[in-house]
């Protein structure tokens, strides 16, 4: 085992650890950082999640693991009753940094750790072509295939650059590029029978699709059957990023920008007020400003296109008509989420004649 060894001044978020220039990634802390993403990576591929929000390396990042550390921390993950997740960019993000440090060191155990990575998501895919958000399957809705916070999608394209070659995750032999290239063209032929039709027209996709019916499904409490006006862009993205794309494609992506144009939301803004009379002394209102950019909401309603605000199941049409706790606590209104896809990448997309740029 490597000592897993760091200067204990030293912090970084995982975030950051993506996004460094390539000569980092040589570095004795890269390869620290490296070694404890190793370490968290479960026997079948894949990583867990530690809690609500963070996954494993989150701490992997910062941890000096001594060895008797590394002895509770293994005994720990021995109890552990839940699986791996995508969730949150968990598993395709320790992918992809274990690939790059290969490629700035050379040394064989990160690109085995990748490798076992990319078994468990050719595992981990449902006959259907999609991904949930954990695996081995849990009950309930993160069974279903899952678009929510970029699970699906952030899988597909690591597969996607294993199959196509791409530096640096083009660690794997031919006979498990093929599968990769099996499985991509399934993923793809799973998004675009998700895709959701409202009178013969293609709108865009649900944060959750039935594993096997591939029909919009309801997640937690708050996502019902809807329309994302979120998640749907990183799925737009990915299809064009396609370098030869079937018409199937090219009319999905049309489909999805024609629909992004008729969801914007013109004419007013979401502002966070100050309001002693509230817990946290704040609110937060929808007000009118003929001025504002367009904006869009997280759910639209299949069918009407109106957007939607749910509280335990119940939806509602005004953001006012929420509880405090719900307005304050969710993002149901005011992203920009679609705004750089329709006014540069798809534009760009249409000059390259539809074609994706590896």
């Amino acid at each position: 085992m490597v000592a897993l060894v760091a200067p204990p001044s030293w912090s970084r978020t995982w975030r950051e650890c993506l996004g460094q220039e390539a000569a980092w990634y040589g570095t004795e802390e890269a390869i620290r950082i490296a070694d404890n993403v190793l370490y968290y990576q479960s026997g079948i591929g894949g990583w867990y999640k530690n809690d609500g929000s963070v996954h494993s390396s989150g701490h992997a990042a910062t941890e000096d693991l001594a060895e008797e550390q590394r002895e509770a921390h293994r005994a720990a993950l021995r109890k552990r009753t839940f699986p791996c997740t995508l969730d949150n960019g968990a598993t395709h993000t320790e992918m992809r940094y274990l690939a790059t440090v290969h490629a700035a060191t050379g040394e064989d155990r990160f690109r085995e750790g990748f490798v076992k990575g990319v078994r468990y998501l050719l595992k981990a895919q449902y006959p259907s072509g999609g991904w949930a958000q954990f695996y081995p399957l849990r009950p309930g809705y993160s069974s279903r295939i899952t678009f929510n916070d970029g699970a699906m999608i952030g899988a597909l394209s690591v597969l996607d650059e294993v199959a196509n070659r791409r530096a640096p995750l083009d660690l794997v032999e031919e006979e498990l590029r093929a599968e990769c290239s099996r499985a991509v063209a399934n993923g793809i032929s799973c998004i675009l029978k998700c895709q959701i039709v409202v009178k013969g027209r293609k709108t865009a996709w649900c944060q959750q699709h039935d594993e096997k019916t591939l029909a919009p499904a309801q997640g937690r409490v708050s996502e019902l059957p809807s329309i994302s006006g979120a998640e749907s862009v990183d799925v737009v993205r990915y299809l064009m990023s396609i370098e030869q794309p079937s018409p199937e494609v090219v009319n999905a992506v049309e489909g999805a920008v024609s629909w992004f144009e008729r969801a914007r939301i013109v004419g007013v803004r979401v502002v966070t007020v100050q309001d002693d009379s509230l817990p946290g002394g704040r609110d937060r209102r929808v007000v009118k400003d003929p001025k504002a950019e367009s904006i869009w909401a997280r759910y639209y309603e299949i069918g009407t296109n109106r957007p939607m605000f749910i509280e335990q199941g119940v939806v509602k049409y005004k953001l006012e008509e929420l509880s405090h706790a719900h307005r304050i606590g969710h993002g149901w209104i005011g992203g920009r989420w679609p705004a750089r896809l329709l006014a540069v990448e798809y534009p760009v997309w249409r000059e390259r004649g539809g074609r994706g740029e590896r």
